[in-house]
Parts: C-alpha cells; structure tokens; sequence
C-alpha cells in the first residue's frame, strides 16, 4: 500500500498486474489478469485517484479552498474526496442524498463506517431530500449551494468530468498492449470513458455497469473519442445500484479464497461475477487475455457487512 504524502496527487502510480489462478480459467484456457488499482490507497483508491487527480490541480490552479460534491450514504467517491481534501489541505462539503440521515447525526455516523471516516477527515455534510437531489446540477441549485458555502470546487456525482476522465487515461500503460480485452465495473462513466480513448486499436473494452437501465451507453457515447472498441454488459448488475443477494456475497468469498484477492459487492465483485460467468459460457475467444481493473471501493465492505449480520445472512469475509 502507497502511504499518502504531499506530492501523492503529483504522482502517476504504475500498479502491478496480478494473474488470477481460477478454476475456470484454466478449463477454458484463458489468462486472467487484475490491475491492483485498489493497492494505491484504502480510501483514494483505484480510480478515486484517478479521478481526483487533476481536478485537486485545477482547484488549486483556481485558488479555490474548498471541494464540494454529492453522493449517496455509502458512497466511496464521498470519502474519497475527504480524505483527499485533508491531505491536499482543501475543506470539504458533502452534499448528501437523503435528508432523515441528518435528523440524528450521531446515530448516523455511529452505523455509517463510510460517512464516519468522511467526517474524521472534516467533510461537513449537508443532507438533502431524494427529490431536491435529483436537482444537483441545475444552476439554480448550484448558485443556492454557493450561498451556503461561498465559493468552492465542484466535483460532480461520482466525479466524473473531462478532468477525470484524463485521469482515467493515464491506468493503462504500455505493457498492457498485450491484453486482447480490458474490463472494468461502471458506475458514471468516467474510468471506461479513459480506458477507451487509451485502449490501443486491437483492444475491445467491456463495461460492467453497476446500475440498472440502458442509460449509461449514450453517456458514455458523450465522453469518448471513440465508439467502435467498446461493449456494456447489463445482466450483471443483481437489481441495480447497492443491491446484492447470497449468490454475489458467496462468489466473493470464493473468489478471495481461490485467488487471496477481495472484491467489493457494489462493483468489482459484481464485475467478475459477470467475467467468470462469460468465460463458462464461452463468450471469450481461446487463448484470450483479459485485464481486469480492480478500482478498490473496499471500505464499503464494512457497511454491507453490518447490514448482511443484522438480516443474520453470511458476511463477506475480509
């Protein structure tokens, strides 16, 4: 694990390639290899790093002192942005879906690990109802938060802009060419977005969208250089954002116990459930290799559990 320090954000991360030694791999004889992006930090991991990257040097280039942005009560993009506020020494504002969460903060925080840590690391958050949320990127509402919070930095909703998406570019490097396909969960776009426009001619990248609805490819169209190297795999997604049942939680652990590597169950874990299932159905070519880009969100893990132990289902085992 990278410890953080004051040039972390002036860093360009290269993160080792770890084949993955499956059962089913080696019946359908097909290398398997996990980009460990999630080892660059516990909480600004994988393409959280990415993401915030340039926009923590635009803020700065814009003397601007405090980053804000949205998300959900678990979301890892909210804590990501804390503590890479506190690091960079930004304040920090989360705008947070879900107003009953702020009637009790303390009985929040205390249930909450995501929301916890945001807030050891100074995030203020504002939590707002699931209808005035729906409202975050109109103007109105934007001009109504710089009321509140004076001038600041906005980061969108997963962080996903142009800045990000450079970011995201910067995961592949030369010694991945000899990859034949590139996959990646999907949450807003943003990593697939820079994995396309860095994915070489003879590479196809697969998406493996967290959320239910078609939506996502004509985003995604939106924000690429390119629109003939890429695929979305939606049957993957176990009824949409945050939803997992036995199935997942059980592939999880056998997957860390066959191959000592954890997937979270928002979206790898969700992803390679869908990798492996496509390799026993033969949706691979023989002899293919596969990059798998591990984009961390482990700290979610905890809140799952405390939910899976509280319904006295079997937990993921870390």
């Amino acid at each position: 694990m990278i410890t953080l320090d004051k040039s972390f954000f002036s860093q360009n991360f290269k993160t080792e390639n770890q084949q993955v030694f499956h059962s089913v791999l080696k019946k359908k004889n097909i290398e398997l290899y996990i980009k460990r992006e999630d080892e660059i930090h516990p909480f600004v991991s994988g393409n959280k790093f990415r993401k915030l990257k340039y926009n923590i040097k635009e803020a700065r280039n814009q003397q601007k002192d405090r980053l804000l942005t949205f998300g959900g009560a678990y979301s890892n993009h909210i804590v990501a942005t804390a503590v890479a506020g506190k690091l960079s020494g930004f304040k920090t504002s989360g705008i947070i879906r879900g107003d009953e969460l702020g009637v009790d903060i303390d009985k929040t925080l205390s249930k909450n690990a995501t929301l916890r840590e945001a807030h050891k690391n100074g995030m203020k958050f504002k939590f707002i109802s699931r209808s005035a949320y729906r409202n975050k990127t109109s103007e109105d509402f934007i001009n109504q938060l710089k009321d509140e919070f004076d001038d600041f930095y906005l980061i969108p909703e997963g962080g996903t802009n142009d800045l990000a998406i450079k970011g995201c570019e910067e995961i592949l490097i030369q010694e991945d060419n000899k990859f034949d396909y590139i996959c990646c969960a999907v949450g807003t776009g943003g990593t697939i977005s820079g994995l396309i426009n860095s994915a070489n001619e003879c590479q196809k990248v697969i998406g493996f969208p967290a959320l239910k609805g078609a939506f996502l490819q004509e985003e995604i169209k939106q924000l690429v250089k390119r629109n003939d190297n890429w695929s979305l795999q939606n049957e993957y997604h176990f009824g949409g954002y945050g939803k997992y049942n036995t199935a997942l939680i059980r592939f999880i652990n056998d997957f860390k116990k066959q191959t000592n590597i954890l997937l979270d169950p928002i979206y790898t874990g969700k992803m390679l459930f869908g990798i492996i299932d496509m390799i026993e159905k033969n949706q691979f070519f023989n002899n293919s290799k596969i990059l798998v880009i591990h984009t961390g969100g482990l700290q979610g893990i905890a809140g799952v559990n405390q939910k899976l132990k509280n319904k006295n289902e079997e937990l993921i085992r870390i």
